[in-house]
């Protein structure tokens, strides 16, 4: 295992919980990160590897089939428990990451008001991820209703990132607890909203938001939005939002 002195671990986390074949989409992000990172060690955490009693939440989403709530906390455990890079399978790697291996912890913006989950750096054992791990340990993913929790990790990690300075404005940021804020153009470039493309010299990474967790039906609406934005534009497709599915 190789490490940077005093630094993030070269180790690439992902979780593939579900035992499915990886779809073509997934495989080629993936052969991304073998081409960009060749000298990281990549680590998948799936049934054989992390235990699915740990908590209550990770039982129940993983009895529940939803497996992109199971990362959500795996993906927390192992940053803390061996440090290093968690990447969405869904990320595509542009360019080497060793840069930013000198934080103690950084993070993306998904957008200009959320914290990005998709690629998430750390070193072994830090406050900040123990902090994040630690909300989830107690947290139904069944609710008394019977309904799901099917809050996304975005938006609790944006919610929990408030009282240390966190300033909803897609700008370069480090908070007080230390962990560093890079603008979306970084690691998420691509808004799923609208399908434009805010790809820059400073893009490290693409996430293409494959969104497995969403039913069938909306899935294919966002990949229907991706298409039509590449012919029309994205001016296009907020019209198309604002008029068709009023939103």
């Amino acid at each position: 295992m190789k490490e940077e002195a005093a630094g993030i671990p070269r180790i690439i986390h992902y979780c593939w919980f579900g035992r499915g074949a990886k779809p073509p989409k997934i495989v080629k992000c993936m052969n991304s990160w073998r081409r960009h990172l060749p000298d990281y060690e990549l680590v998948e955490w799936n049934e054989d590897n992390f235990d699915l009693n740990a908590n209550r939440f990770v039982k129940e989403a993983y009895a529940s089939r939803k497996y992109a709530f199971v990362s959500d906390y795996v993906r927390l455990h192992a940053l803390f428990a061996q440090g290093g890079i968690y990447l969405d399978t869904d990320v595509e790697i542009l360019k080497p990451l060793d840069r930013f291996l000198h934080h103690e912890s950084f993070f993306g913006y998904e957008d200009e008001q959320y914290a990005s989950s998709c690629l998430i750096g750390s070193v072994k054992e830090h406050p900040w991820m123990e902090e994040l791990k630690s909300y989830y340990e107690e947290l139904p993913f069944v609710l008394p209703d019977g309904t799901l929790n099917m809050k996304t990790n975005t938006s609790i990690i944006t919610r929990l990132c408030e009282p240390y300075g966190f300033a909803a404005n897609g700008e370069y940021q480090v908070l007080t607890n230390g962990v560093v804020f890079y603008p979306r153009t970084y690691f998420s470039p691509y808004d799923f909203i609208n399908g434009a493309n805010y790809i820059t010299e400073n893009s490290y990474a693409i996430h293409h938001f494959a969104k497995s967790w969403l039913p069938y039906h909306v899935r294919l609406r966002g990949e229907l939005k991706r298409r039509i934005s590449r012919l029309a534009g994205p001016a296009f497709i907020g019209k198309m939002r604002r008029v068709l599915w009023n939103k």
